[in-house]
């Protein structure tokens, strides 16, 4: 990858997730002053790296607080002295309920729903009318994931949210479809009119998305918060999706050609258990920059296949490429460590502290 020299990664055996630290300070101070710029409140998602450093960082930046996916991640960043989390997935059952009321006596929480039993969970949880937990009603805005599916039906949540004296109805969250904005306004907007018209006020609107993030100021005024997580690294989506070029992702997979056994065909040593099985709706398991007309076919455990019928140069055995991946963040979590190269060409090895942490 540019800026990053065969001699610097010497030292590395191979596969190795390889972060450029330059790109991931320029990727984090980019989105910072865009958000700045447009009144937006950065709470991004740490899914993607992880890595408390990074999200210590993001806060240093003029982020709001930080967004895990589950509560073994919120753990993790709550003991690495995080105290402002987001959780925007449906907590269900008594040990997870428990963990969550254990974290909520160390840092501020606040956490989302889309139905009813998720919500008497939250309520038999905690009752204290003095320090309720704020929730947010889940919309789907076009994803076909969570979420309430109509307005009226994020209305009705909601109110039974107010009604509860251990919770407190903190607004509305949504994850939408890439590049629909048009309907995730049309939704939002009827669901705050319906809502204001009960007499509860969205005090959080909440939106997310990496290839929609340099556009989500065409939405402030509907959207007061916005939770990026891919965009510290960046990845092939999305560059697909528009999201700057190939110069800006940070992250790479270094592997080595361990096999060429025709003149088309090469194997390196990062298989599905170094790069992502996601396709995304993309040709091939991730892009090699050195090498921008192969293509890796398929990916079996520890192999990864590359056809070179298109590719005029050609690697060599024992040749180390750079792959980067098709999305970055199922990567990170595969590997206990990676490796931040600084300016001056240290590396720094960083252990990816919430890794595995799915429950």
């Amino acid at each position: 990858m540019t800026g990053l020299s065969d001699a610097m990664l010497a030292p590395l055996d191979t596969p190795a997730v390889v972060i450029d630290a330059r790109k991931v300070e320029a990727n984090l101070k980019r989105a910072q002053a865009y958000a700045d710029r447009y009144g937006l409140k950065l709470r991004p998602h740490i899914k993607t790296h992880k890595m408390p450093h990074l999200a210590i960082r993001q806060l240093e930046l003029g982020a709001v607080g930080i967004t895990c996916q589950k509560l073994g991640e919120a753990e993790v960043m709550a003991d690495a002295g995080i105290s402002d989390i987001f959780l925007p997935y449906n907590i269900v059952g008594e040990p997870k309920l428990a963990r969550l009321a254990a974290l909520r006596r160390r840092v501020k929480m606040s956490v989302t729903a889309d139905n009813a039993v998720v919500v008497a969970g939250y309520a038999s949880a905690f009752n204290d009318p003095s320090a309720p937990l704020p929730v947010l009603v889940e919309c789907d805005t076009g994803m076909g994931r969570c979420g309430v599916t109509t307005p009226d039906a994020a209305r009705e949540l909601a109110l039974r949210i107010a009604a509860a004296p251990g919770l407190r109805f903190a607004g509305l969250m949504t994850f939408p479809a890439t590049h629909r904005t048009s309907e995730t306004q049309a939704f939002l907007q009827t669901a705050i009119a319906e809502l204001t018209a009960a007499g509860l006020h969205p005090a959080i609107v909440s939106s997310g998305g990496t290839p929609d993030l340099y556009s989500a100021g065409e939405d402030a005024g509907i959207v007061n918060e916005y939770r990026p997580g891919t965009y510290v690294f960046s990845d092939r989506f999305q560059v697909t999706k528009g999201l700057g070029s190939y110069e800006d992702c940070a992250l790479s997979v270094l592997a080595t050609v361990v096999s060429r056994p025709t003149d088309t065909r090469a194997v390196i040593d990062a298989g599905s258990k170094a790069l992502t099985s996601d396709l995304l709706g993309l040709e091939g398991y991730g892009y090699l920059p050195d090498y921008p007309e192969a293509r890796i076919v398929s990916l079996s455990e520890e192999h990864g296949v590359i056809d070179l019928s298109a590719s005029a140069r050609r690697p060599e055995i024992g040749e180390r490429v750079h792959v980067i991946p098709n999305h970055v963040c199922p990567v990170v979590n595969l590997f206990d460590s990676v490796h931040f190269v600084q300016a001056d060409g240290a590396i720094q090895d960083v252990p990816v502290a919430a890794r595995g942490r799915v429950g």
